[in-house]
């Protein structure tokens, strides 16, 4: 029998139901080390936190994260939830012992990530793991082209966008993603996270400076409790320039107003000897340009081999895996390293440098694009 790691998990909705799959999943799929427990969900309206327990796979429904805090049968706290409340749940369960996974972006502030990071330190010397949920990471392909990135020499340029068009229509409701009290930011933080992320992961450098500018295009949003329009006082879209170190220059454009575009995250970084390129919308695929070769250019590689990072675990080669899968992979990277006794990755730290690059670009915006500097950790 393998030793029982009791979640509790925060948070229902679009985020909770991807992670509760992953729970569900991870240890049907992967030899994990220790056995997962979906022991508690939580969340504030107490009828719809019963359903969505039973819909998903929970043994208990919870109306207070606090109850779940300290639990004897609860060892991980699984935070999903907006980004308003990710300081105050995961470092109340650091401090009292319990692993925690947040959903990215890590705070809506500096302030807050800087509190988180010390939180998981602090834990980190204790045996206590904790990790951000940048889960792209975990695609394949990215896992794939992280490997790669040594063949590409010295690196020159990173361009990365993320573009998605679900606030088009005016008539869509005022959401908590688009009041900055509860997101923090809106296309920027919600899709420039990962791009950002990605961009440090697959370069292994982080950014140092940036310029940048942002915008609202639809300003009044109908409230969804029909009681009239509320204002959008987050950004529908960023757009920013950036250096990273090693004299690598960079763009990156997030938005959520790319009419006709569903999910459409690309990054490709250019070395002197080659680059790759990766489309979430063709997810089981990298293209990869060896400059060394005689007949050079982009060419299609299908990441569905057993040798490809984290396929040996699913299907025949071809047979392509989904973005749910990132998820699962995620969860089994971080029960992984608490069952080993390590620091798994990516780390409170690596989301507070985000959180960093994030404030760097709203401050730029809000000084005419000026050059801003990303402070060092």
């Amino acid at each position: 029998m393998k030793e029982r790691l009791g979640v509790g998990m925060v948070g229902y909705a679009f985020m909770g139901a991807a992670h509760s799959q992953a729970w569900r999943t991870a240890p049907h799929v992967f030899d994990l080390p220790l056995q997962p427990d979906m022991a508690v969900l939580c969340g504030r309206d107490g009828t719809a936190a019963q359903a969505a327990a039973r819909r998903l796979g929970w043994a208990e429904a919870q109306t207070d994260w606090r109850t779940l805090i300290g639990r004897d049968d609860v060892q991980l706290i699984d935070v999903c939830t907006p980004g308003d409340s990710h300081a105050e749940i995961a470092i109340a369960a650091l401090d009292a012992g319990q692993h925690v996974l947040c959903e990215k972006p890590l705070a809506n502030t500096v302030a807050e990530a800087e509190a988180m990071a010390a939180a998981a330190a602090r834990a980190s010397a204790r045996g206590v793991r904790s990790m951000i949920g940048f889960n792209y990471r975990r695609v394949p392909a990215i896992a794939l082209a992280r490997q790669l990135v040594p063949r590409l020499g010295q690196l020159r340029h990173v361009r990365a966008s993320y573009l998605q068009d679900w606030l088009v229509d005016p008539a869509f409701p005022l959401t908590w993603r688009l009041e900055r009290e509860h997101a923090g930011s809106g296309a920027l933080g919600d899709l420039g996270a990962h791009i950002v992320d990605l961009a440090q992961y697959l370069t292994g450098e982080l950014i140092t400076g940036v310029s940048g500018l942002t915008t609202t295009f639809v300003t009044e949003r109908p409230r969804p409790d029909g009681s009239g329009p509320g204002p959008v006082t987050v950004d529908d879209a960023a757009l920013f320039s950036a250096r990273l170190g090693a004299g690598i220059v960079a763009s990156f454009e997030a938005t959520r107003f790319a009419t006709g575009r569903k999910n459409g995250l690309r990054i490709e970084v250019n070395g002197e000897r080659g680059s790759l390129a990766f489309d979430l919308e063709r997810l089981n695929e990298l293209e990869f340009d060896d400059q060394t070769q005689e007949l050079a250019g982009f060419r299609r590689v299908l990441v569905t081999e057993p040798t490809d990072p984290y396929v040996s675990a699913w299907w025949p080669p071809g047979h392509v895996l989904g973005w749910e899968h990132t998820f699962t992979h995620e969860v089994a990277d971080l029960v992984s390293a608490i069952s080993a006794g390590t620091d798994p990755a990516p780390s409170f730290a690596d989301g507070l440098q985000v959180q960093r690059v994030l404030d760097a670009v709203q401050d730029s915006a809000e000084h005419e694009s000026r050059w801003t500097a990303v402070p060092a950790a």
